[in-house]
């Protein structure tokens, strides 16, 4: 008896993914219409940046995806291998550079900025400045020193109670206000900033837990190998500990990639501000589920690169992985 009802649940489950698939598959090939996404691709990729300068965008975005193929299936020795970190540190200032114009190029002002160039921008740029002040963060937590050490307590409680949004609206309404007349920060550098300033907070967290989890041996066979202090942080405790935090430095990535939508509320048009302004025409209305999914798949792309940039990562630092 309960083989025959467990097999008449499993049929059951079976007919009812089966149906649902083959309605999901017959939606998206059949009943969608995706006109509102084939029109929109160049708004997607670039916003409203300047027709006769969009390649500077997609130029970017082109070596960002060259890049991450050569990273994930390239050489893993040799030259490459050493010239790989410095190339990816490289790709903010040039893309900021590419987007912004001078030293040859049209400057573009960051009105004109937007799509997905301007989510991986921000992502890019905040990222580049969070990582390190995370990592000082963290080492002041565990100073010696109680100012340090409290300084640096205070500020990584104080923003990890206050929400992200709270840090947008006052990086992008507030800072303004407290600048010297004929200052002025423009928008897309106060959303990196208060993105940097927020993540910090958490990565310095994630970096201290790898600190904590070294063996105080570690240390102590560096003392008897005559290093300093300072050569004990930057030879042997930091590298062990950012390899430990790896996973967790990865969710933060992901997190800010995705919390990047934020932005459209305060009138960046980044992706989610694209599909907003895109729904908003009346040609398009009514297409919530065909623009929201596409939009649904662009975020999970980039999150599944970054998700492999990460693994591969993990077994480069490897020792015994990435020997095999």
């Amino acid at each position: 008896m309960n083989k025959a009802l467990d097999r008449l649940i499993t049929l059951t489950l079976i007919a009812l993914l089966g149906w649902g698939g083959w309605s999901v598959l017959h939606w998206l090939l059949v009943g969608a219409d995706w006109a509102v996404v084939r029109s929109n691709l160049p708004l997607y990729a670039v916003g409203s940046y300047p027709e006769e300068q969009r390649w500077r965008p997609l130029l970017w975005i082109a070596g960002l995806i060259v890049l991450i193929t050569l990273t994930l299936a390239g050489p893993r020795t040799g030259l490459w291998r050493k010239a790989l970190p410095i190339t990816w540190i490289a790709m903010a200032p040039v893309g900021l550079w590419l987007l912004a114009g001078g030293i040859g190029l049209l400057p573009v002002g960051t009105r004109d900025w937007g799509g997905l160039t301007l989510t991986l921008l921000l992502t890019a740029g905040s990222g580049l400045l969070a990582l390190p002040m995370g990592v000082l963060l963290a080492l002041g937590r565990r100073s010696s020193l109680p100012v340090l050490r409290w300084t640096s307590v205070g500020y990584i409680e104080l923003m990890r109670a206050v929400p992200l949004i709270a840090v947008l609206f006052f990086g992008q309404l507030l800072i303004p206000l407290f600048l010297p007349p004929g200052l002025e920060i423009n928008r897309v550098l106060r959303a990196v900033v208060a993105f940097a300033l927020f993540a910090a907070a958490y990565i310095a967290e994630d970096v201290r837990g790898g600190l904590q989890s070294i063996p105080p041996t570690q240390q102590e066979a560096a003392q008897v190998l005559g290093l300093s202090p300072r050569q004990t942080l930057q030879l042997v405790v930091l590298p062990q500990a950012l390899r430990i935090a790896l996973p967790s430095l990865t969710n933060q990535a992901v997190g800010l990639l995705q919390n990047t939508s934020l932005m459209a509320i305060l009138g960046l048009v980044e992706l989610l501000g694209i599909s907003r302004s895109l729904l908003a025409n009346p040609a398009f209305i009514g297409r919530y589920l065909e623009v929201y999914l596409w939009l649904a798949a662009v975020y999970w792309l980039a999150c599944t690169a970054m998700a492999l940039l990460a693994r591969h990562l993990e077994i480069q630092l490897d020792p015994v992985r990435s020997n095999r």
